[in-house]
């Protein structure tokens, strides 16, 4: 440059240099519209006869001058700024023409952005300023070091710098809002410098329909989004307050330009931009907010309109199929139809041909919820998953095992807001999967070992009142015969393999437990799901950054459609995971899901060989009672779907929990077998019990758990329908089959046995049990067994046995029954209680005054009939089995070696023949009796009542003489 412009440039009083160019510092608050202003300025005026004369190389001589001027560091600080000053002035002498020259002066302008001088940072951002007024969209070219540049200028600590930044930060969202969709170098120089730029990275700009096909030679615009992407997913994850401000500012301004689709690569700096909302600024925070809550929005109108263009395209197809069929009638208006369909298609809306990354971005949401992110983070990545669930549903739905174990444990958050944001979008979610159409049963779930049980599994004939002595195994024997499964339990959810079938988990082989079955290892899920429809086109030439497959033909949709969408199995396993959870709520849910799950699939989940039966086995040991109650629902939902042997294998697997878990059955077994009585068939439940408990060979066991079958048979209510059936047993062929099952096995405890021939009304049969009970050690346990029975006896469920006392006649056992019972107890309370109802009898006269009764109706109202149920066998029975548990509870004293002769075959015989044994049966059944002998020797017409401490004794009518008395 000439050297006096140059000496004033340098001069160290500001003054001068303001001089040598004073026009160029105004015009950064100036229109660049006042040439005259321009004249009076020596280097502006040369730069201008440089440039009207061609002279390009003194230009670029004097650029390279003033660059050396201010990049020097070494030089004084108002050379420096001089040649700040000196370049900002050549740029506005040249105008739209610095373009071929900004190559030169750009970088190093950039690189006084962080000069440690203040007033450098000043001066380079109001040169860069003038050089971008006047330059207009060729600076977009140099967009990206730029942009970056600034973002270090918005945090910078001085008040001036920072003001000088806002302004040129101003201008360039101007230039972007207004041009950086359109504009196109129009220099060579600028063109080259756009070139060396990845070739691959493409505009955002989306091309109209109509011009789709020039879009690969259209000549590539200035400003690239594509190629800016990677900055900002970089400088997202800044956290300075200042700088994040200015991110969320430009990524409104290019979200707000009609044609840049910025939502197109919201997967890359979504992550960043979520943290943004736990920001301790509060305009940070508002910002985010808000720019979220418009991508959002755009999400929804991109899908809808996807749906709206997928339904128009249906129509027309049908329209075109049906103009086919009358083209012969109405060719003119087929044409015209068809011309007007191909031209709506053609127009373009916005939104139109934007491809969204559907599963990148429900990646993230996820992501969200690992519980190390802020609450609000947590709280707005389920709101926008609820969202998704109600436009993006066939997206969501490849996401369920992922989406299972994010939603679920924040349903007992302690903050309400990510509490009440997962509620919804667990509810909405499980909506989806219940209003998928049922998927087509796949054979191959069902187990071999299923097949092969069905034929071995046996049950007694309806129609015969004793059932056959039919090999039924024992609870342990069939346990440890029990086939090897495919486990996924809460004990090994750890790391496993991915799942190559489809609908069933193959997991390495671990140690049985003590049910014979096998702890498994849960598969690991896929990080993304392909969905079919994830990545979304319905008309670009192509994506911006991913690439994705096109929306599939008839035929690969009807092959897809005979896929299932939702991976059940991996779905399945996650929810068994979430057993472990401490939340009773997150329990719940998961056992709600597999309840929907199995209604919606019972052929696909939760069969016999797979992992997640053990898993809910073991949650019947939960402190919850609420998710016992929904794990018992589940089991009895898979039992009621399932074979018999499915059944028998769940019954044996309870009574093995019970076994091991002594405490579970003391605390929660009344609750588990109730709730099972509730939602399956309860003589189903107690035969199968029944059935395997005849052959239990732990006795203190098989004592313990017909005490409480029998305890909840007799009390709860959901059995009433139960107890009736066995009341009707002397007239029901199938209750006496039943009441022979439930003996059989009731047999392990002597009280139990006698209670339930009290149910039954067998007071005969029950009467000649307590000859037996002589015979018996009257240990603490039974007597107490007893006054718990006495106790019963006094409740409502025993109205009908207390309203029988008023018939004598007719039921003569029942108070031998209960005299018997009054025999073994001590003086007790129960004792008092169960003479003072019996005195009552007694004294009401009852005994004495009670009419008299045909032969026929006591036969057909005291006990069953002889003939049908085979009465010896079963004490014969009864006898076996309480032999067994003294022998063991001799062996457990030590004391085995003592004779037990009170079980002798010959004893016990002789002690049932002598007023106590068949013939007595034989009066009732409708023989001729002979009266007694002797007043003390019939015990079924002795009742002792003590007034007042002194001893009377009563007597019974027995009706074959009037004036015979015992």
């Amino acid at each position: 440059m000439e050297s006096s412009v140059a000496k004033q440039l340098i001069d160290k009083i500001y003054e001068k240099r303001k001089s040598a160019a004073l026009e160029a510092r105004k015009v950064q608050f100036l229109s660049t519209s006042r040439p005259s202003l321009h004249a009076q300025t020596p280097l502006h005026r040369q730069i201008r006869d440089c440039h009207q004369q061609g002279d390009h190389r003194r230009i670029g001589q004097i650029i390279d001058q003033l660059v050396d001027m201010f990049s020097n560091a070494s030089n004084p600080l108002h050379i420096r700024n001089g040649g700040l000053i000196g370049l900002a002035g050549t740029a506005i002498a040249l105008g739209v023409d610095v373009a071929p020259y900004m190559d030169k002066f750009i970088e190093p302008v950039l690189a006084c952005f962080t000069d440690p001088e203040n007033r450098i940072r000043y001066f380079s951002a109001e040169c860069l300023y003038n050089i971008a007024k006047v330059s207009k969209g060729e600076i977009l070219v140099y967009f990206n070091p730029i942009f970056d540049a600034l973002s270090k200028l918005a945090a910078d600590s001085e008040v001036s710098v920072k003001n000088g930044a806002e302004l040129l930060d101003r201008l360039l969202k101007d230039i972007v809002a207004e041009i950086a969709s359109v504009y196109i170098p129009q220099y060579p120089e600028t063109e080259r410098i756009r070139s060396q730029y990845d070739l691959q990275d493409q505009s955002i700009l989306v091309p109209y329909p109509d011009h789709s096909s020039n879009a690969d030679s259209s000549p590539r615009k200035a400003f690239s989004l594509a190629r800016f992407i990677p900055l900002l997913q970089e400088r997202i994850y800044v956290v300075s307050p200042f700088t994040r401000n200015y991110l969320v500012s430009w990524i409104n301004v290019l979200d707000s330009v009609p044609e840049l689709e910025l939502v197109s690569y919201l997967p890359d700096f979504l992550d960043g931009l979520l943290k943004y909302l736990s920001d301790p600024t509060e305009d940070v925070r508002v910002a985010t907010e808000n720019i979220l809550a418009d991508f959002l929005r755009e999400i929804r109108d991109i899908s809808a309109l996807r749906h709206r263009q997928e339904e128009i395209a249906e129509s027309s197809e049908q329209r075109r199929a049906d103009e086919k069929l009358l083209i012969s009638r109405c060719l003119i208006r087929s044409a015209l139809c068809s011309s007007k369909s191909e031209k709506e298609q053609r127009a373009w809306v916005p939104g139109q041909g934007v491809r969204i990354d559907y599963a990148a971005i429900i990646e993230i949401l996820i992501q969200q919820l690992d519980g190390q992110h802020d609450e609000i983070q947590q709280s707005t990545a389920l709101r926008w998953l609820a969202e998704f669930l109600g436009f993006a549903q066939e997206v969501m739905l490849p996401f369920t095992p992922r989406l299972i174990p994010a939603i679920l444990p924040n349903l007992a958050h302690h903050v309400p807001m990510i509490q009440s944001a997962a509620i919804r979008t667990n509810k909405l979610l499980t909506k989806v999967i219940q209003d998928l159409p049922c998927p087509v049963d796949n054979p191959s779930r069902q187990s071999t070992v299923e097949k092969t049980e069905k034929t071995t599994s046996t049950r007694p004939p309806t129609g015969s009142p004793t059932p056959p002595a039919l090999p039924v195994p024992s609870r342990q024997a069939t346990l440890q015969a029990a086939p090897p499964r495919d486990a996924s339990s809460p004990e090994s959810v750890a790391d496993g393999q991915p799942s190559t079938a489809p609908d069933k988990i193959t997991a390495p082989q671990t140690p049985k437990s003590r049910s014979g079955t096998l702890v498994p290892a849960a598969p690991d899920i896929p990080s993304r799901p392909q969905s079919r429809t994830s990545l979304i086109s319905t008309s670009a030439p192509s994506a911006p950054t991913v690439s994705a497959p096109m929306v599939p033909s008839p035929v690969e949709e009807e092959r897809v459609e005979d896929e299932d969408v939702v991976d059940y199995v991996a779905t399945v396993n996650e929810l068994t995971i979430q057993f472990l959870s401490e939340h009773e709520q997150t329990r719940v849910a998961a056992l709600q899901w597999l309840i929907m799950l199995h209604q919606k699939a019972p052929k696909k989940i939760l069969a016999m060989e797979d992992g997640t039966f053990p898993a809910l086995l073991k949650t019947l040991s939960d402190p919850s009672e609420e998710v016992i109650k929904h794990d018992l629902q589940l089991l009895a939902q898979i039992s009621s779907s399932s074979e018999e042997s499915y059944f028998r294998f769940f019954m044996m697997n309870l009574l093995e929990l019970f076994s091991t878990d002594r405490k579970l059955l003391e605390a929660r077994g009344s609750l588990i077998i109730r709730q099972l009585c509730v939602n399956l068939n309860t003589e189903r439940i107690y035969r199968t019990f029944a059935e395997i408990l005849e052959k239990e060979e732990d006795l203190e066991f098989a004592s313990d758990i017909v005490q409480k079958l029998n305890t909840i048979l007799v009390t709860s209510p959901e059995l009433a329908e139960f107890r009736k059936r066995l009341k009707s047993s002397e007239t029901r062929q199938d209750a006496q089959a039943l009441f022979t099952t439930l003996y059989r096995s009731w047999c392990h405890n002597a009280v139990s046995v006698f209670s339930l021939c009290l149910l039954a009304q067998a007071y005969e049969h029950a009467s000649n049990l307590l000859s037996i009970f002589a015979d018996l050690e009257m240990t603490v346990a039974i007597l107490v067994q007893i006054d718990k029975l006495v106790q019963l006896i006094e409740s409502p469920v025993f109205t009908y046995l207390r309203l029988q006392l008023l018939e004598p006649e007719r039921y003569p056992y029942l108070f031998k029954c209960l005299y018997g019972l009054l025999m073994l107890l001590p003086q007790s309370s129960a004792f008092v209680s169960l003479r003072n109802r019996l005195n009552a009898v007694n004294s009401a006269g009852f005994l004495h005054i009670a009419p008299k009764s045909t032969v026929t109706s006591i036969s057909s109202r005291t006990k069953m009939s002889q003939s049908e149920i085979k009465w010896q066998d079963l004490l014969a029975h009864f006898r076996a089995v309480q032999a067994k548990h003294e022998k063991a509870r001799r062996q457990a004293l030590g004391t085995d070696s003592l004779p037990f002769a009170g079980f002798d075959t010959k004893t016990t015989e002789s002690k049932l023949g002598d007023g106590m044994g068949p013939s007595m049966r034989r009066r009732v059944t409708g023989g001729d009796p002979t009266p007694p002998t002797g007043a003390g020797e019939c015990t079924a017409c002795v009742v002792a009542v003590e007034p007042e401490g002194e001893a009377e004794w009563g007597v019974v009518d027995w009706g074959w003489d009037r004036g015979s008395w015992c």
